[in-house]
């Protein structure tokens, strides 16, 4: 009988908010794999699990993937947690879900904190209609491409980021959006948990003179243009349309996307995409 992949959110700073679930199942099944064994140590410490760990990470994902299903499909059951907040969110686990449940492993969810929900809960902007963008890239061209894709989203937009790198991505949201509301909402659930609702320009100014400090979530208000206003050329379509293909979308997908926030039809994007780009 093949076991099954519990995928275990923990605390993402507060410790309280370890759930009784969690730790039973991280009590009771054979192995946890984690992206920072020593990070997961320590919380299992605390919570007095003795379950053993195996390291999972970006680059151990092939080799450790398939080793996981082996002790998986022989009957071993696996928890599988992130250094904190729910894994397989913008977090290498995304793969074994992927690789377990293609190989018709049962995958079970134990949820739990998630820095993204918390962030837009608290946040005042609209929470109807949301999108997670993740970190952006620290490659230029990537990263100007997944914020050229975005500037006439009207979803509320969820980004993570870390501190060295605030300032920057601030600017260049500022460059790309223009003056947009903002929730920067630093160490959630910690000691120093913070919120600052306010705009990227102010943000900027702030930012300027006081050292950034924790870990971040920025939540963005969307695009307020109206329905029939939007104006991109075609070239700036197929920019939309090589951010998303560089994320992992199909092409198809990629040019109905671009065709709904420009506002040519898909057919002409995929077109010009195909002769110009590929």
């Amino acid at each position: 009988m093949m076991g099954k992949l519990y995928v275990t959110a923990t605390p993402i700073g507060n410790l309280g908010d370890m759930t009784p679930r969690a730790i039973e199942v991280l009590s009771s099944v054979d192995f946890i794999a984690a992206e920072d064994t020593r990070v997961t140590g320590k919380l299992l410490s605390i919570f007095d699990i003795k379950t053993p760990m195996i390291s999972y990470y970006t680059h151990t994902i092939r080799q450790r993937g398939e080793e996981i299903l082996a002790r998986v499909r022989d009957g071993e059951s696996c928890a599988i947690v992130s250094d904190a907040g729910m894994p397989c969110i913008s977090d290498p686990g995304e793969d074994l879900v992927r690789l377990l449940s293609n190989a018709g492993i049962e995958v079970v969810v134990v949820p739990g904190a998630s820095a993204v929900i918390s962030a837009l809960a608290i946040s005042g902007l609209s929470t109807s209609r949301f999108c997670f963008e993740g970190f952006l890239s620290v490659n230029k061209k990537q990263r100007n491409l997944h914020l050229d894709s975005l500037k006439n989203e009207e979803r509320t937009m969820v980004f993570y980021e870390a501190p060295h790198k605030l300032l920057r991505t601030l600017k260049d949201m500022y460059s790309k959006f223009g003056d947009r509301k903002i929730s920067i909402c630093r160490e959630l659930t910690k000691l120093y948990e913070e919120v600052m609702r306010t705009t990227l320009l102010d943000a900027i100014e702030f930012y300027e003179s006081n050292s950034p400090r924790g870990e971040f979530v920025l939540v963005i208000s969307g695009s307020e243009v109206a329905d029939g206003e939007l104006n991109l050329t075609l070239e700036e379509a197929a920019d939309i349309v090589d951010a998303l293909v560089s994320n992992g979308m199909k092409l198809s997908d990629a040019c109905k996307q671009a065709s709904e926030q420009s506002g040519h039809r898909k057919s002409e994007i995929y077109n010009h995409y195909t002769q110009h780009r590929k």
